[in-house]
């Protein structure tokens, strides 16, 4: 066998070798771009190996993992390895940018042009944004808001730092209709909070209530990390971001309004089933029947009008700041009116508070057909100091509802903080401590994170605002209070401490005039 024969079998000897194991492929034929030490061979270390054997051999995998692990370039390597020895691989990286996406594809371009000629397939497309081989193998960046995984049918998909991409709920379903015929996906991100959709996937894929892998990669798998490193690191980002970063811990994560630890404790604690649930889907959720002794609020957040966003009303003892029912649904304004109506009124006449933002006005238009009495107005000329309990017929001054502008919103929100953070409210729904959790500070607001709605969380934060002012007025005395929220009763001149359940029973507070009579309208929560 002469030399150029021997030098053919090697070759080939060698594709074989790097086509059956993509591990053998990085490790001698893949160069990396090292911060500090430069173009350097991809000498993978142990844990890399092992994980990449989990890509190869599995159709989804989710990966929790420490900062500056690699990842991101294993999958990078690996993507080059289906695109050089697969034919017609279509892969895409969604990141929440287009410049956050690109950084994969800029590396598995890097590790491209580093191939021997006799390994590196000639492309026939190469940009910023892909490379196509002439294969017919493909891999493209898009950002998150892209139509890109709707419109193609993908190989594998892969979801860079998938914890902070917006709407990947909506992406990741979109997506999925693709990869039915056998692509695969890789999800990989370090934590940033709870609630989102990688917080649920990974919970779910550890409970094998899905079809991913769940990959842990805390810090600790690095060979070249110690304790020392760690302890530099509580130094450098601060003790929760190095649980975050470090030690992949989702408590910890996340630019979040409300303590994990707090919402931990209310899940412990205090939450619990509702005793009743009203509604064709169970929407009003109730812990406690009414206490004819007891003063109760009513607070409410009416939804815009999209199909996104719900409706919702807390019940509060106003005494105790306990939560006693809660509803979130969608109904039209008009009958969300009447429900309020209807639940205020069961509730000893509480006090009605409805935002009045956008079309809240609707709702509160129907209230006031009810010619419900004890409806919440707010101070006109001084909406952004609300000022509760006040001479409701002075026109002039008074607007009803409760007014959220860019002055109260800041306001609502610390106030439900210190709350929350003193654990001076008793909050017993799942519900609102799931939006607490994916509520997150966003270019200096306080708002759900994308893809989840907070109408559960703004209203209770209104309530305590609201309960709060009262408190301030209770400091003159609680006499004058309750004699300042008896005043807008109408419970014909009775004290509602001593109304019987028989009375209840008579006055259906779920009644409503119509132009053929009376017609019980509480079908609407049964």
């Amino acid at each position: 066998m002469n030399q150029q024969d021997q030098i053919k079998k090697v070759i080939t000897q060698e594709y074989v070798k790097c086509a059956k194991d993509p591990v053998y492929f990085m490790k001698k034929y893949c160069y990396i771009q090292h911060p500090t030490r430069g173009r350097i061979l991809f000498n993978l270390y142990p844990f890399q190996e092992k994980v990449l054997s989990l890509y190869k051999d599995n159709q989804y995998a989710i990966t929790l993992k420490s900062r500056q692990l690699g990842i991101s370039t294993l999958v990078a390597g690996y993507s080059l390895w289906l695109m050089t020895f697969q034919k017609d691989k279509n892969i895409l990286t969604l990141a929440t940018t287009q410049a956050t996406a690109r950084n994969l594809v800029t590396k598995v371009q890097f590790m491209y042009d580093q191939l021997p000629k006799w390994l590196r397939m000639k492309s026939v497309e190469k940009n910023k944004l892909s490379l196509r081989l002439k294969n017919g193998s493909r891999i493209k960046a898009a950002s998150s808001n892209s139509d890109a995984a709707r419109s193609e049918a993908v190989s594998l998909l892969v979801l860079d730092e998938a914890a902070f991409i917006d709407n990947i709920d909506e992406t990741f379903t979109s997506a999925q209709q693709t990869l039915a015929t056998g692509g695969q996906c890789i999800a990989l991100s370090t934590p940033n909070g709870v609630g989102n959709w990688f917080h649920q996937t990974w919970a779910r894929a550890q409970t094998k209530e899905n079809s991913f892998l769940p990959i842990k990669l805390p810090w600790t798998v690095h060979p070249e990390r110690n304790e020392a490193w760690r302890e530099q690191q509580d130094g450098d980002l601060g003790p929760r971001m190095a649980a975050q970063e470090c030690d992949c811990d989702f408590l910890s994560s996340g630019d979040t309004v409300f303590e994990p630890e707090d919402m931990t404790f209310y899940e412990e604690t205090q939450m619990q089933e509702p005793l009743e649930r009203r509604g064709i889907d169970g929407n009003m959720w109730i812990w406690e029947t009414p206490d004819y002794s007891k003063d109760y609020m009513v607070v409410a957040d009416v939804a815009r009008g999209d199909s996104q966003d719900y409706s919702a009303f807390h019940i509060f003892d106003i005494e105790s700041a306990c939560q006693v029912a809660e509803y979130k649904g969608k109904l039209s304004p008009k009958d969300f009116g009447n429900v309020l109506v209807g639940a205020a009124s069961e509730y000893n006449d509480a006090l009605l508070v409805v935002e009045n933002a956008n079309i809240g006005w609707a709702t509160i238009e129907q209230v006031l057909e009810r010619e419900y009495r004890n409806l919440f107005y707010s101070s006109r000329s001084q909406s952004e100091t609300v000022e509760s309990y006040m001479n409701k017929w002075d026109t002039d001054k008074l607007v009803p509802g409760f007014t959220t502008s860019a002055k109260t919103r800041p306001l609502i929100i610390a106030k439900m903080m210190e709350y929350v953070r003193e654990r001076s409210v008793t909050i017993k729904s799942k519900r609102l401590v799931n939006e607490m959790r994916v509520f997150i500070w966003k270019n200096g607001k306080a708002q759900a994170q994308s893809g989840y709605n907070d109408d559960v969380v703004m209203s209770f934060a209104i309530g305590l605002y609201v309960r709060d002012t009262a408190l301030r007025l209770r400091q003159q005395g609680m006499d004058l209070v309750r004699a300042q929220l008896s005043s807008f009763t109408n419970l014909n001149q009775r004290n509602p401490a001593v109304v019987t359940t028989v009375d209840k029973q008579k006055n259906n507070p779920y009644n409503i005039d119509t132009p053929h009579g009376q017609e019980d309208i509480s079908w609407i929560l049964k």
